[in-house]
Parts: C-alpha cells; sequence; structure tokens
C-alpha cells in the first residue's frame, strides 16, 4: 500500500463494539488479571500497557503513525514540542558532553541549549547553519550531538542534510532534527543520515490551534533511553491530545498541499513588493539554499518571512494593520498567522543577539492556511501599506 493509505489505515485493534474510528482511551492506569501478568508487564516481557506515563493505545496509535511516515523504528510522544527537544537532547547527553546546535534555531530551543544545559555540565557551541568550516572547527573530543533545524524558525535557513549526515557519521555523532516546519510529508531526515528526529505536533500535525504536543522518534536504541528518562520524568502526552493529532495526520498531506500552494503564491507575489527589503520562500530561486531545498523537499512549506523596512516600529505597525490574519504566537494552523519575533518572541535578547542568531528589526513570519490566497495576500499588501516604511 501507498504510505498515506497505511497511515490513513494504522490503528488501535478494535474493541468487542467494533468501532470504525479509533476509541478514546482515557484511563490514567490498565488492569492485570493475575499477580504473574502484572510481573511480566513491569519485567516488560510483554506490551502490556501499564500506566498512561508509560504507555497508552492511543499515544501508541500517534507514534506509529508518525513512526511510519517518518520511516523510523521507534518513537515517543510528549506533551508538547519544546518536551520532544529536550528530552531528544537531555536524555543522551551526559555532564562533560559537547553539543554542536545551529545558531538560528527557534528562540526556546536557543534558550535551551545556551542557559539551562551548561547548569547540567552540557556545553554548547553554535554555529551559523551553512558555514562548513565553522562546523569541522567545532568538533570536540567531547562532542556527541548535533542539533539542527531545517527549515529553520523563523528565518527559513536551509541545511544541507546529506553533508551534516555525513559530517555527524565521520565524528560519530548523533544527528538530531527538528522536522518541525517540513513536516514528514515534505522532508524525511532518516534518509539522510539522521538518528532521531522530533516534531512539535501542535503545528502542521495537528493542523487547527487545538492541543499542544510533540513527538521523538529514530532509531530503537536511542528512542529506548529516550523512553526510559521520560518514563521517569513524565513529559508524557495525554491521550485526549493523542486521539485529536492521530486523526489529523491522516489529512495532513492533503493541508500540506494547500499551505504549500498558498505559500508560494504569496512568496512569488510579495518579493518585489516596495514596502520591503527582503523575502525568503524556500522554493524561490532568490533562496540562498533553493537548490538544497529542492534536493531534499517535496514542496517549500507553508512559512513565508521577509523584512519590512522601518524596522522594529514599522513590524509592529505591520500587525496592527491587519484585519484577517490572527496575531499568535503559533504556526500551522488552518487560519493565517502573522508574528513579529523582533518585539516579541526574541524581545528579550539584545540587538546583537538577535541579529547574531538572524533576527532582523523588521522581520515578519507568516505561516500561511487555508483561506482563499487572494484574501491572505489583500490583508498583507494593505498592511504593508500602512506601515509607511
Amino acid at each position: 500500500m501507498h504510505k498515506q493509505t497505511q497511515l490513513i489505515r494504522t490503528q488501535t485493534t478494535k474493541t468487542n463494539e467494533m468501532e470504525h474510528s479509533t476509541p478514546l482511551f482515557l484511563s490514567s492506569s490498565f488492569t492485570f488479571d493475575s499477580a504473574e501478568d502484572m510481573r511480566a508487564a513491569f519485567a516488560e516481557e510483554t506490551d502490556d500497557n501499564i500506566y498512561s506515563r508509560y504507555s497508552n493505545p492511543t499515544v501508541d496509535e500517534f507514534v506509529n503513525k508518525v513512526c511510519l511516515l517518518e520511516g523510523a523504528e521507534a518513537g515517543f510522544a510528549t506533551a508538547s514540542g519544546m518536551a520532544a527537544v529536550f528530552n531528544s537532547i537531555f536524555a543522551l547527553l551526559k555532564n562533560g558532553d559537547h553539543l554542536i546546535c545551529c545558531s538560528s534555531v527557534f528562540g526556546s530551543t536557543y534558550a535551551l541549549a545556551t542557559k539551562f544545559l551548561p547548569k547540567y555540565g552540557i556545553t554548547c557551541t553554535l554555529v551559523p547553519a551553512n558555514n562548513n568550516e565553522a562546523w569541522l572547527a567545532a568538533v570536540q573530543p567531547n562532542t556527541k550531538m548535533v542539533f539542527v533545524e531545517t527549515p529553520t524558525n523563523p528565518q527559513l535557513e536551509i541545511l544541507d542534510l546529506q553533508w551534516v549526515g555525513s559530517f555527524c557519521k565521520q565524528h560519530n555523532l548523533i544527528f538530531n532534527v527538528d522536522n518541525c516546519f517540513a513536516t514528514p510529508i515534505l522532508q524525511n531526515p532518516i534518509q539522510f543520515g539522521a538518528n532521531i528526529v522530533s516534531h512539535s505536533a501542535t503545528k502542521w500535525m495537528d493542523g487547527q490551534g487545538r492541543v499542544l504536543g510533540g513527538i521523538v522518534v529514530g532509531e530503537a536504541a536511542l528512542i529506548r533511553e529516550i523512553y526510559l528518562f521520560c518514563r521517569n520524568t513524565g513529559p508524557s502526552m495525554s491521550a485526549f491530545n493523542a486521539w485529536v493529532l492521530s486523526k489529523s495526520l491522516e489529512t495532513l498531506e492533503v493541508r500540506l498541499e494547500r499551505h504549500c500552494k498558498n505559500a508560494l503564491t504569496i512568496a512569488t507575489t510579495l518579493q518585489h513588493n516596495k514596502h520591503i527589503s527582503w523575502l525568503k520562500y524556500p522554493f524561490l530561486e532568490t533562496h540562498p539554499q533553493y537548490h538544497i531545498a529542492k534536493q531534499q523537499m517535496k514542496m517549500g512549506g507553508g512559512i513565508v518571512c521577509f523584512e519590512v523596512k522601518g524596522g522594529i516600529e514599522a513590524g509592529r505597525q505591520f500587525l496592527d494593520a491587519l484585519e484577517i490574519l490572527s496575531l499568535t504566537p503559533n504556526l500551522g494552523d488552518t487560519r493565517s498567522i502573522a508574528s513579529h519575533p523582533a518585539s516579541t518572541t526574541h524581545s528579550k535578547l539584545t540587538e546583537e543577539e538577535r541579529l547574531n542568531v538572524g533576527i532582523t528589526p523588521g522581520l515578519i513570519r507568516i505561516s500561511c492556511g487555508l483561506e482563499h490566497v487572494e484574501d491572505i495576500l489583500q490583508d498583507i499588501e494593505q498592511a504593508l501599506e500602512k506601515t509607511g516604511g
């Protein structure tokens, strides 16, 4: 069967009720017929569910679907995307280890790498996305892992996964990829040598801004370590959220096609707008890593970013002038969303720090929704006219 058919047909085993839609298993724990059955479950001699912090049938269905999409051996679902990122790193590194991280990553990931990991004796070197010499120079005797996003959030830089995969293999490093922006529909990092892949399922996987969730998938031996860590620290995904996300995955491919089509149309139309100084979209030939994006992505994704002339104040004016697009710290929704990182998510950084990670003063990130593309464009264009940039 085609992967999309397998995805839709992957379900929890039917109960005696013979339901067509997967039921929601809202249970904190599970029972056993005998002390021996319970002992065997705790000894992991069986796959029986014990406690929903460890596993749950509804959560397992979601995990199995993402593993299918990513081509992964195993996975573990978490309460949020950042829980997935944190546990994919912290469960596999220890005091004295060194992490190499792409400098242009999501703000919370940047804070995790630079502020929190060092508290536990894990050092980090931030490296520009496409500076191969800097990547090679960053390797230390105690380096254990490389963490990247591609496309990056919000700058839309594209890393060459083939090159990074070879680099990690050469130096015996765990290759960890945040694949949130591309989703497993558009890109499969495991094909390029990634050992583990993390997602914020809150974004495109849900697709309607309803629930939080995260997931880590990859090599079974590494996921086993992450599972044991999470089993004891408790960042598990709720059964309800998994139920929502599992159903959402069945329409992910169809939704992504529309998101990407809208984004490409918007990017193509706006790239010469007089109120912006530059625009980035992975499948525009003007993108610095266009050829890499075309090699490793099936479509360009649903995010467009551009620089409004006039700096931070113009960015604020742009947001205030929007009439349809939502102002919210999320993306991947059916509804289009605009954000201005310099005055919101990255406002606590100094200007120098923002520039070092690619956050320019007038940077606007547009998450293109499923509305009619002409309506999205009209709202963006009228807001640009009012910025005065």
